[in-house]
This record gives C-alpha cells, sequence and structure tokens, in this order.
C-alpha cells in the first residue's frame, strides 16, 4: 500500500493509503511512489497539526476490523483538539465495559489521525501504543495544550 512520511516533532510519521481511506500510520514510516492526492493532503493536515495550525483532521479513514473497534474510532475521532475522555465515558456511550474499550484504543491503527492519546484511563493517563509510549502521548496533549489535565 502506499504511504507518505512527513517529520514531526513527534517523529517520522507513515501515512498508509488503501482503496481511496487513510488506513494506517506507523512510527518511522517509508516513503513511497506514486504519492497520491490523499496522502499527499495526509501529509499537509500532519504538518499543519505539527505547527499548532489544525485542530481536526479531515481526511477519509477506514478501520479494519469489528464494528466495535470502529465505533470506539469513531468516538476518538470525535474528540476535540484540547480535551480529553476516559475509557470510561467512551464505554458509556457504547453501553460497553472499560477494558474492551482500552483494548480497542491500543489497537487503533491510525493514533495521532484519530486520536487515541486523548483517551485517558479513570485514574491516570492510561497507555499509549505509539513510539515513545506514554512520553509521546503526554507531548501530544502538550501540543495540544491539554496538558493542564495532566496536573
Amino acid at each position: 500500500m502506499p504511504m507518505i512520511a512527513v517529520e514531526t516533532q513527534f517523529g517520522r510519521l507513515g501515512v498508509e493509503e488503501t482503496d481511496g481511506a487513510i488506513t494506517r500510520l506507523v512510527w518511522n514510516g517509508r516513503d513511497d511512489s506514486p504519492e497520491t492526492s490523499l496522502l499527499q493532503e495526509a501529509a499537509a493536515q500532519l504538518r499543519a497539526y505539527d505547527q499548532g495550525e489544525l485542530e481536526q483532521f479531515d481526511l477519509p479513514y477506514h478501520v479494519a476490523g469489528s464494528e466495535f473497534q470502529r465505533q470506539v474510532c469513531d468516538l476518538m475521532f470525535a474528540i476535540p483538539l484540547g480535551e480529553t475522555r476516559t475509557y470510561g465515558d467512551i464505554a458509556k456511550e457504547l453501553g460497553q465495559p472499560p477494558q474492551p474499550v482500552g483494548q480497542a484504543c491500543g489497537a487503533n491503527p491510525i493514533p495521532v489521525i484519530i486520536p487515541c492519546h486523548r483517551v485517558l484511563a479513570a485514574n491516570g493517563l492510561g497507555g499509549f501504543s505509539g513510539d515513545g509510549g506514554i512520553e509521546t502521548k503526554v507531548a501530544l496533549l502538550r501540543h495540544e495544550r491539554a496538558a493542564g489535565l495532566l496536573i
């Protein structure tokens, strides 16, 4: 699948496209050819986000997985910049227990664009599957001016 890589303060982020939708974001991504218009737009939006000029990504995405996984990702995608939710908040909205929500967050294939870093545990940060783990989660939240929630 074609991928484009963007250097950001959070590392080199690679965005992958499949059939006209963003399907994956990885750290230490590669640049492939040919670049599609969607990948070019994804790179532009990631750069704008990195520079503090983008509050909401506007990219078509597709999450492979169960209906539950897609529902959790859609709810994460809707969390506004600078705000957070807990696993319990999302679980309550879906009528499910928090633990499967945490697992779905950890399995998010498109971190940053689908902002799983905005989902916290009831009594702490929770986890983060991206490169750098919790430090990267904290850096993303600080970048979004949500760090006041961490104190």
